[in-house]
């Protein structure tokens, strides 16, 4: 499957506005970037910590994942990202090995990176997402 690193931990957020301050002022790190991601209404700020990022999910629509998740779970961890060497492979083989896919086919995310999401069913209750840069 070629997994190389925890890509990023994804954190459901009410408000990025409220939520920076705490991982800048006391976790001092550094919010290196905040993009929409429109197709999948949200809005990320992403931090970096070694080589992992933090990234913060604000729904821009209470009827996207994130506020549908938020409105059932509250804030807290949304996913765990898996770096991959070619995402397709990965999903493919995620499926052979008989995991339920949410993309059977890789879509664009954040940072431009090409994901695909399992689902939390058949993945021990972690929604888990693979990230390309092919």
């Amino acid at each position: 499957m070629g997994v190389s690193h925890i890509e990023h931990i994804g954190i459901a957020v009410n408000s990025l506005e409220e939520a920076i301050p705490y991982y800048e002022k006391v976790l001092g790190l550094k919010c290196y970037a905040v993009e929409e991601v429109a197709d999948q209404k949200v809005k990320t700020a992403f931090f970096k910590v070694g080589d992992t990022k933090i990234e913060l999910l604000e729904s821009t629509d209470p009827e996207g994942p994130i506020g549908k998740f938020i409105e059932k779970k509250g804030q807290g961890i949304h996913h765990l990202a898996f770096a991959v060497d070619n995402i397709n492979e990965s999903l493919k083989q995620a499926e052979e090995d008989g995991i339920r896919l949410i993309d059977k086919t890789p879509r664009k995310g954040a940072e431009g990176l090409n994901i695909g999401f399992l689902h939390p069913k058949s993945t021990l209750g972690v929604l888990t997402e693979f990230c390309s840069d092919k």
